[in-house]
């Protein structure tokens, strides 16, 4: 069974400012800012919705197909470490043109934020034909990436009979209603955090009950308090793990997505394969970045069986 994940690829640039952007502001002046904030201790991290959920999958001993945009000139040292983790770049465009996608993230004392996100080739699309793929064993994930894949893949999708995951994350806010419900309707499972599954029912029109009549499973991350999951069927609550440090809460919903895939890929029931997708969320909490957190096949299961008991399978 192939795992397909489309999604971003990017470098996430972290800078700290040792003090607050308001002391620096004219309020009378907001109309025409011309500041700068000199920051320190500048570290950069390799991030994007497809390296994140691609990177714990590897954790899991699984070697999923990302398939992305990335940049010529400033790729080759994300190559790298995905090549660490015994995944190839087969689905990854490189675009001549533009570099890989980057964020740079100024922090101050009061834990006030700037960020400024430049695309570069996430504006352009990935071009994967998908000829490897069995409609009939294989699954797919469409994240948040570049924007005409995240309408253009579901079609595709639909007309492979294949599953897959919608979700749209961070792409909800620039894409219309009437695209959103179109990318939705036919997916296997819908997945986002409950601030954006409000974003989508006010965007599309649709009330929960409705969404259900137009994919199988509306998966809804809660943080602290786990997932729930909707279906025709009713709804299943699955808990976050408790006693866990929070650290850095980024990346998160990226983990629970990648063990959410592997306990599908295991014939897992989809509850089971959220209990999965929790513990690794709990791993990755617990490190600053998105692709810190390490841990070993034989860990990770003795860490389920721990908090939820011997995993079962179909």
């Amino acid at each position: 069974m192939n795992i397909f994940v489309f999604g971003s690829l990017a470098f996430d640039r972290i800078m700290a400012f040792p003090g607050k952007f308001e002391d620096h502001l004219i309020p009378e002046k907001l109309h025409m800012i011309n500041v700068c904030f000199v920051g320190s201790d500048l570290t950069e991290r390799f991030g994007g919705t497809a390296g994140n959920i691609g990177y714990t999958l590897a954790l899991l001993g699984e070697k999923p197909v990302l398939v992305s945009s990335a940049g010529r000139d400033d790729f080759g040292r994300y190559d790298e470490h995905l090549k660490k983790l015994g995944l190839d770049d087969d689905g990854i465009r490189i675009v001549t043109e533009s570099l890989t996608a980057n964020c740079h993230i100024t922090t101050d004392l009061a834990a006030n934020q700037i960020t400024c996100f430049n695309p570069g080739a996430m504006g352009y699309p990935c071009e994967y034909d998908f000829a490897s793929a069995d409609p009939e064993k294989d699954i797919a994930i469409v994240a948040p990436g570049n924007h005409a894949d995240t309408i253009e893949l579901p079609r595709k999708f639909r007309e492979m009979g294949m599953k897959y995951i919608f979700d749209p994350g961070q792409n909800i806010t620039a894409l219309p209603g009437e695209k959103l419900l179109e990318a939705l309707t036919g997916s296997w499972m819908f997945i986002s955090n409950d601030y954006e599954l409000e974003m989508v029912m006010r965007a599309t029109d649709m009330n929960l009950e409705q969404l259900l009549e137009r994919t199988q499973y509306v998966v809804t991350t809660l943080g602290e308090k786990g997932c729930v999951i909707h279906s025709a069927e009713g709804e299943c609550r699955v808990p976050a793990l408790e006693g866990v440090k929070v650290v850095d809460p980024t990346g998160a919903g990226d983990s629970f997505r990648a063990g959410l895939l592997k306990g599908l890929s295991l014939g897992c029931e989809l509850e089971v394969a959220a209990r999965i997708g929790a513990c690794c969320a709990s791993y990755c909490i617990e490190k600053t970045g998105t692709q810190e957190h390490v841990f070993t096949e034989e860990a990770f299961w003795e860490h389920y069986t721990k908090n939820f008991g011997p995993v079962s399978f179909r």
